[in-house]
């Protein structure tokens, strides 16, 4: 026994209910090319059943800070006209996996050195000539971009934050030796 279509779709309210999201950041979404409607007769929206999966993992995805665009990259993966099964999921998920490792390693980089550098130099003023002198970080641009360094130089700003005097020895050293 086929179960009409009607049953098969829902409506843009019970997808939002079902969900745990507001209309119109399902409309959002849609506006987006992360989830797809049709129209009735009517001209009002009915989604598939499987959109609350999608919406599951764009809700997930976001928590996670992950660009919309990303996640509609990774969407693009999925099977257009079907329900995905478990294995279009899984090869979704194999493909990600990269992303979710680069995120977390970038998380973690943070985590380490929040208390220490942060942004464009490190969180004392005293001490962030030291570590940024004649504010040369701004040269590479706005935001954070010791955040976004290479380990190397996080340990650097680390290193300039947490041991001023050391840091300050060093950059006797290198006034002395005529450089800078």
């Amino acid at each position: 026994m086929r179960i009409p279509l009607e049953q098969q779709e829902l409506t843009v309210g019970e997808v939002a209910e079902r969900a745990g999201l507001a209309v119109s950041a399902l409309h959002f979404y849609e506006r987006k090319g992360l989830v797809e409607s049709r129209r009735t007769n009517g001209n009002q929206r009915r989604y598939r059943r499987d959109v609350l999966r999608r919406v599951a993992f764009i809700r997930a995805s976001q928590r996670l800070g992950i660009p919309l665009s990303t996640i509609k990259e990774a969407l693009a993966m999925l099977p257009e006209g079907r329900t995905p099964t478990q294995g279009d999921w899984v090869r979704l998920a194999r493909a990600w996996r990269g992303v979710l490792d680069q995120r977390m390693a970038e998380m973690a980089r943070m985590r380490d050195t929040l208390a220490g550098c942060i942004g464009c130099g490190c969180l004392s003023l005293q001490h962030c000539k030291l570590a940024n002198p004649y504010d040369s970080l701004g040269e590479l641009g706005s935001g954070p971009v010791r955040l976004f360094a290479d380990e190397e130089e996080v340990r650097a700003c680390v290193t300039a934050c947490s041991n001023p005097a050391e840091a300050e020895e060093e950059k006797g050293d290198v006034e002395a030796a005529g450089v800078g």
